[in-house]
């Protein structure tokens, strides 16, 4: 059951697609408390949700808040990340209440889950005008599935989105990006998008292209796609203040920026210097903006990645002048006190992404101005509305591809989502494990993390082990900085054998894996899920915080441990345990209910089958256009010695998902 309680006059974020009555009476198991709202949690209380946020799959003990946020230094302390995703799922203890929250706001909602007090949870949004869900059902999967479908169906990918992209901040010209192919065809890497940041611009200015660097982008797009791979370019949210520019001239012609107080276009730097930012919130921007992808698919691209749609800011130029202005009054000394040297660092600090420039700016929404920090988490999902719309229009018979950096709960049915700018490090490899799930139940399926890290130097076991795990997750990107440290798979030549045999194992399993997806976004059902959401009753699985479900069939238990060799794992139940360092080459084990430590060299990836349940297994391929899916070995474990799989197969490119021919069941 799913009840509406409504408080003073909620902004419309489009985050649900069924309208449901509001309810009256009392909010159940909530109690006021001040502007918000508390729930005592017992002892062994769980607390899901929250999306894309730091710490692990319980979300207990830590306090947070939901705004999209530029932030380039991930760690346990954060409060923020990209995302803001107001679902909560708690179990109340074993053999308590279970229920799921969800609150429906536009701008920060805080949330303290056990952080003042450990047996209390407590939230707020910062105004008084929301929609509050309580979601009741017979068990986590359920409530999921319900919350789901109020707020409609994920984002569906083209199939060879399943495949490996290759990206770096660094591809500066078409040589670049030719010798990337090269270099994974040669090595015999699979490959199948190629994402090229922001210096394929001109200027560094969206919908154009650097002629100098990429001569002839439709060439290198029509050669690479003869190979089997995609070229997927950035798009970021503000646009470069120039004149001549058509986007930016026409888009100050027809009022789309958003403005300040006073109806002046609003201004701020980032990538390509001074830039204006379009209205997402206005219907005819979206449509506007979406349409200017088109510069892009007439060149034969068929996917985009969206970034710096928080929106970030790197400065406005009032606040510029007001940091240098102070700065020059000091200019003339050598010698400051220890205070007044960090007061200047904070000053310098607080240009970017400042929380008065994001209060002095407006949306004009149906007749009225909002100001921006008011609905800020809206900026970044509107973006990727505007260009999912866009593209059923531009490309009415082919999905494209589109992922984004910053997202809300709505913005799920118009692309998936990458987990931003992480660092290389052991600890963020977890954290992407512990993230997937509570991701995927706020309905971004299609969601993966920057492998091996997007900022500072990998290390080849990290971007192994780092590999190991992404080959499960629905977008596989290898993406980093520029001045880090190329990682390339191609880069690591001691280890090219085993990131060949996991890149191999990845294509193998593309046919299973789109198939569970595919499932989990045409039922409203999961692709990833914590242990205790199928043994509810089980107090070890409970705890597990670093294994996942994924599918029917499967469990993943990452190593995520540097120089470790294997790792403990709990099994609720009976499984089959393969060790694997290739589709063709693993080691199989039954094992009992209950907790062992496995072995896993640095070259293997353990993955345990559930008891009556089958994997189609292809032949590896070079991409997902060459998958040969006519000729299937099949995993199982099937302890009663017979069993079938439902499989999911279509054309992957069109929009008839829901045509029964696409299903076929595999007997074993």
């Amino acid at each position: 059951m799913i009840q509406r309680f409504t408080f003073g006059h909620p902004f419309a974020t489009g985050s649900v697609v069924e309208t449901l009555p509001a309810a009256e009476g009392s909010v159940p198991f909530l109690t006021p408390d001040g502007g918000g709202w508390c729930f005592p949690l017992a002892e062994d209380a769980i607390v899901y949700g929250l999306g894309e946020m730091p710490r692990g799959i319980n979300k207990r003990g830590w306090h947070y808040v939901t705004n999209n946020t530029d932030e380039s230094h991930h760690g346990e302390d954060k409060l923020s990340y990209y995302g803001a995703h107001n679902f909560l799922l708690i179990r109340n203890g074993i053999g308590g209440d279970c229920f799921g929250i969800f609150v429906d706001f536009p701008g920060k909602v805080r949330y303290d889950i056990g952080y003042t007090d450990h047996d209390i949870l407590r939230f707020a949004p910062d105004e008084p005008d929301y929609d509050l869900y309580i979601l009741t059902g017979k068990g986590e999967t359920a409530i999921c599935q319900a919350f789901r479908k109020l707020i409609g169906r994920s984002y569906i990918p083209p199939k060879w989105a399943f495949g490996l992209a290759q990206s770096r901040f660094g591809y500066k010209c078409e040589a670049d990006i030719r010798e990337v192919a090269r270099q994974y065809k040669e090595n015999g890497l699979p490959l199948d998008m190629i994402c090229m940041d922001i210096d394929y611009m001109q200027d560094f200015a969206d919908f154009t292209v650097n002629q100098s660097r990429f001569p002839d982008l439709k060439t290198l797009s029509d050669d690479l796609k003869a190979e089997g791979i995609r070229l997927v370019p950035i798009i970021d949210a503000g646009i470069r203040i120039d004149p001549e520019d058509p986007t930016c001239r026409e888009g100050l012609e027809k009022g789309y920026f958003c403005k300040k107080a006073d109806g002046a276009p609003f201004v701020a730097a980032v990538w390509p210097g001074k830039a204006y930012f379009s209205d997402f919130l206005r219907p005819e921007v979206r449509e506007w903006f979406g349409q200017q992808y088109h510069v892009l698919t007439d060149l034969g691209i068929e996917g985009f990645w969206n970034d710096m749609n928080e929106p970030a800011l790197f400065y406005s130029p009032e606040h510029l002048k007001a940091v240098l202005t102070e700065l020059a009054t000091r200019s003339g000394r050598d010698n400051l006190e220890h205070h007044e040297f960090f007061g200047l660092v904070e000053k310098v600090m607080s240009l970017m992404n400042n929380p008065a420039d994001y209060a002095s700016f407006y949306h004009e929404v149906e007749g009225r101005s909002i100001r921006h920090d008011r609905v800020h988490n809206l900026y970044g999902g509107n973006m990727t509305r505007a260009a999912g719309e866009a593209f059923r229009k531009l490309r009415p018979h082919q999905r494209t591809l589109l992922y984004s950096r910053s997202s809300f709960i709505g913005s799920h049915r118009y692309g998936g989502i990458w987990l931003g700018d992480n660092h290389s490090s052991w600890a963020q490899l977890l954290a992407n494990i512990q993230m997937m799930p509570n991701v995927q139940m706020c309905g971004f399926l299609y969601s993966g993390a920057d492998l091996g890290g997007f900022d500072g130097d990998t290390t080849p076991d990290l971007a192994l082990r780092w590999l190991e795990f992404g080959l499960f997750t629905p977008l596989m990107r290898n993406h980093s900085s520029s001045g880090t440290r190329n990682q390339e798979y191609y880069q690591f030549s001691a280890k090219m054998p085993a990131f060949r045999k996991m890149l191999e194992l990845r294509y193998a399993l593309v046919s299973y894996l789109y198939s569970e997806f595919m499932k989990a976004a045409l039922q409203d059902g999961s692709y990833f899920r914590p242990l205790a959401f199928d043994f509810p009753t089980d107090p070890d699985a409970a705890q597990v915080e670093d294994q996942l479900l994924l599918g029917e069939g499967l469990m993943v238990a990452p190593v995520y441990t540097q120089n470790a060799v294997g790792r403990s794992v709990y099994l609720p139940e009976p499984m089959k345990l393969l060790r694997l360092r290739s589709a063709d080459d693993f080691d199989e084990e039954l094992l009992p209910a209950g907790h062992h430590y496995v072995r896993c060299a640095l070259d293997e990836v353990l993955l345990f089958l559930r008891p009556g349940h089958i994997v189609p297994v292809a032949k590896p391929a070079a991409n997902t256009t060459q998958l040969d899916e006519t000729d299937l070995t099949l995993w199982s474990y099937l302890p009663d010695g017979t069993g079938a799989y439902r499989m999911y197969t279509d054309d992957g490119t069109g929009f008839d998902f829901d045509d029964p021919a696409n299903w076929k069941i595999l007997e074993a």
